[in-house]
């Protein structure tokens, strides 16, 4: 019998099964083509084979860490979503995706990772709270580098984050995208009828984040909450999908039963695997202070050992 694959994401949050985009796609793209994966939701992506989240450990393909490389590895072992599409519907899902990926992903990067009062209050808040000491030091700072750097990949080498009339645009253009996608959606319970298929798995994951997180300045969720129809359709999803996550509420993660057998912290080397995260934590630190100079090695000779003592004695009391 072949090793089941293990999914390794971001724990979940604020009645989701995952805070990270990224990572909730690919979840729901699991639950929408009944995949059998089994789901570690962890804190330190340093757990993950990759070092990335999300990650897919397979028996075949190694490890994969894109959603639509994850997604595509699951269509290989038939768990297709999209298998009943035409081809004019399959065409429709890849002009979403990327309208998507440059009108409404760039403003969600900026709404979580650059608006100072959100990256402040909420999101680097809730990666410090979660992540374990002493990597919440600085992981956080690292993926608000990561996703600067995407938001400019995506935008363009032009784009300037003091700039309000590139922000402005910015958020027009998100505005445009869910007003479409409101348009697309009409009255249906999914994007193609009655049944999910993996443009929703997208939408879905970029649109539950913006509807669920207690932003303090969340200019998206305004404008998504005056269209019924999308916040139905995120609200359907999580109660037939995820049901456990509306139970448990916001601001709390989730530990029931599902038909996905999920791995958090109950981890028979969670003990091991902490101890090892903290040494690492700790050399990396040393290691930058050294490198950067903020700490430096001196050898001092025997006969000056006391002399540089009292010296440095001194320089203490004038400090104070």
């Amino acid at each position: 019998m072949a090793a089941p694959m293990e999914l390794y994401c971001w724990k979940g949050d604020w009645g989701l099964p995952s805070v990270d985009p990224d990572c909730l796609t690919v979840l729901t793209y699991a639950k929408f083509s009944g995949a059998p994966l089994k789901v570690h939701k962890i804190t330190n992506p340093w757990r993950s084979p990759s070092g990335r989240l999300p990650a897919l450990k397979t028996s075949d393909d190694g490890v994969l860490f894109q959603p639509s490389r994850i997604i595509t590895h699951l269509r290989k072992q038939k768990y297709n979503a999209d298998y009943d599409l035409s081809a004019r519907q399959g065409a429709d899902t890849l002009a979403f995706i990327s309208l998507l990926e440059e009108k409404l992903l760039p403003a969600l990067i900026h709404s979580f990772w650059v608006e100072g009062k959100n990256y402040v209050e909420h999101t680097r808040k809730w990666y410090a709270e979660s992540i374990p000491f002493p990597l919440n030091f600085f992981l956080p700072n690292q993926m608000h580098k990561r996703n600067m750097e995407r938001l400019k990949l995506i935008r363009g080498e032009s784009w300037r984050e003091e700039d309000e009339e590139m922000e402005g645009r910015l958020y027009t253009d998100a505005h445009e995208c869910l007003s479409l996608l409101s348009q697309r959606l009409a009255n249906n319970n999914f994007f193609f009828g009655d049944s999910p298929a993996s443009l929703d798995a997208y939408v879905f994951s970029h649109l539950a984040p913006i509807l669920n997180a207690k932003l303090p300045n969340n200019k998206l969720q305004q404008h998504l909450s005056s269209l019924p129809n999308l916040c139905r359709y995120c609200t359907s999803i999580i109660t037939v999908y995820f049901p456990w996550e509306q139970e448990s509420g916001p601001r709390v993660a989730p530990k029931p039963p599902s038909a996905e057998t999920q791995d958090t912290e109950d981890d028979p080397h969670k003990r091991r695997n902490q101890v090892l995260s903290v040494l690492a934590g700790l050399l990396a630190m040393v290691g930058y202070a050294v490198l950067s100079g903020i700490v430096s090695i001196q050898r001092v000779a025997p006969d000056h050992a006391l002399e540089q003592g009292i010296t440095m004695e001194d320089n203490e009391e004038e400090e104070e």
